[in-house]
């Protein structure tokens, strides 16, 4: 039988192979996703908005990137990295309304040590640059109450410090499985890989912890609980990430 401390050891070493959660045996409580009857009836309420203030489409996503988007997603998550090579991100979550896109608030974020790539690899400390579903979530601490399907257990553990001697205790207090290499469905800690091993992945959004990740995106915790309230699998949630030149293409 693996130890709690075993468990504790094996995850600290996929971070520095895989990513941020890559790895990890799955030793948790898993809680199925649940719905609502329909998307508008799901979410927090929508404040009315004009057409002429609702953009049609996301701000900051060229040609390109946009239509990677799903037609049936309605909430779309925006990690807008400051640089190719920088750490240093924001996050806006968009609802998708009968007028157009309405924006949330603003919030600052941390993506990989050394920015982003079209290809990413394991420890190549990128954050991996597209479009990818949201649709499992867990953490250490007990489901806080999210539509997504969430797994509660020890192996969100998270010990040793991060690139700026920061302590990464309680990051993964709570995190969102970004479907990068992954399958969708499953524990964030599922070890399976469609693209192989060495495409890396463990990619999460999670609380930050003051510095740069393996290949994660990172936000405080307040921010990280309130997505987990406010995302919905019946409105197909999306992450788009990325730098902002990317983007824009």
């Amino acid at each position: 039988m693996i130890t709690l401390r075993r468990r504790a050891a094996l995850l600290a070493a996929s971070l520095l192979l895989t990513g941020c959660g890559g790895g990890a045996a799955a030793t948790s409580e898993h809680r199925p996703a649940t719905t609502t009857d329909t998307p508008e009836t799901s979410g927090t309420p929508v404040p009315a908005i004009s057409v002429e203030a609702a953009p049609q489409r996301i701000p900051g996503l060229g040609t390109k990137t946009g239509a990677a988007v799903p037609q049936d997603a309605a909430q779309v998550v925006v990690v807008t990295g400051r640089g190719r090579d920088s750490p240093l991100s924001t996050v806006v979550l968009y609802r998708r309304t009968a007028a157009g896109w309405q924006a949330g608030r603003s919030w600052p974020a941390h993506n990989a040590l050394r920015g982003w790539s079209d290809h990413h690899l394991g420890g190549d400390l990128r954050s991996p640059i597209g479009v990818y579903g949201l649709t499992d979530a867990g953490g250490l601490l007990r489901d806080p109450g999210t539509r997504l399907s969430y797994d509660h257990g020890v192996g969100f553990t998270s010990p040793g410090t991060g690139f700026e001697g920061e302590p990464l205790q309680g990051s993964f207090d709570y995190v969102i499985a970004i479907d990068y290499n992954r399958e969708p469905g499953t524990s964030p800690l599922d070890w399976t890989r469609p693209l192989g091993a060495k495409r890396g992945g463990g990619i999460w959004l999670h609380v930050d912890h003051g510095g740069p990740t393996h290949g994660c995106v990172s936000i405080a915790e307040e921010h990280l609980k309130e997505l987990l309230l406010v995302l919905d699998p019946a409105l197909h949630p999306v992450v788009v990430m990325g730098d902002h030149a990317s983007l824009a293409r």
